[in-house]
């Protein structure tokens, strides 16, 4: 397996180390920096294949090492997850006009950081299998006016579901499906994680769609969902 380089830009020291257990793993390398002039430099000097850049940050805020990066013809396919605390709209409105590929927001979520990570890095998570399933999924942001479409894959943490009506990630959603095998009315919150756009699309094996994550399954909820993956023979593919 080749080295992958991973890039985490923030300076607040306590985010760099709970970042960096998250890629604890053969295979990862991790570069550091504190500001995002040093950022920039990193990205121009060693070509990561993925940036978690904090959006404040010392000398250069992260959307304007973000905007170098992207107006740098060598650079600009370079991944970066902008990251913030809170989400305030101005902050948010911010890192996309950086022309940012993601955004995750303080406190960061575990699960969340480490399926962007995976999805822009196509790096497996082991401990989090995912496999295949087709079956009808309801969802929307208020829960009587619902949306209809079909799962694509499946793991403890998220659903990927097919569909061209795109909803911007953190969306929060109400989701209903029924399980098979064991047969099972599951009903839950979930947010967008990620958005496999038809007009940008970030992973070709999948079809245009989102990745949604599930917020407050019960625990009879899990175990369904996982005698469901243990069934299935596949693997992740999200």
């Amino acid at each position: 397996m080749s080295e992958i380089t991973v890039l985490l830009a923030d300076d607040v020291e306590l985010f760099l180390e709970l970042e960096k257990t998250f890629f604890r793993r053969e295979g990862v390398r991790l570069l550091t920096a504190r500001t995002g002039k040093e950022a920039v430099d990193l990205v121009l000097e060693h070509r990561p294949g993925l940036v978690f850049m904090d959006l404040y940050m010392p000398e250069m805020d992260g959307d304007e090492a973000c905007r170098q990066i992207k107006a740098h013809p060598a650079l600009r396919l370079t991944p970066v997850v902008m990251v913030t605390h809170g989400g305030r709209p101005e902050d948010l409105e911010r890192c996309r006009q950086a022309g940012c590929d993601d955004i995750l927001l303080k406190p960061i979520n575990r699960h969340l950081f480490v399926e962007t990570a995976r999805r822009f890095l196509q790096v497996v998570d082991r401990a989090a299998p995912r496999v295949e399933a087709r079956f009808s999924i309801r969802y929307g942001i208020f829960q009587q006016n619902l949306l209809s479409n079909y799962a694509v894959n499946l793991s403890t943490g998220g659903i990927f579901i097919e569909t061209d009506t795109i909803l911007p990630p953190h969306t929060a959603l109400g989701l209903e499906f029924v399980l098979p095998e064991p047969e099972r009315e599951i009903v839950c919150k979930g947010r967008v994680a990620w958005v496999n756009h038809p007009d940008k699309i970030i992973n070709p094996a999948l079809p245009a769609g989102m990745g949604l994550q599930f917020l407050d399954l019960q625990g009879d909820d899990l175990d369904a969902i996982r005698e469901y993956i243990k069934t299935r023979a596949l693997h992740p593919s999200w």
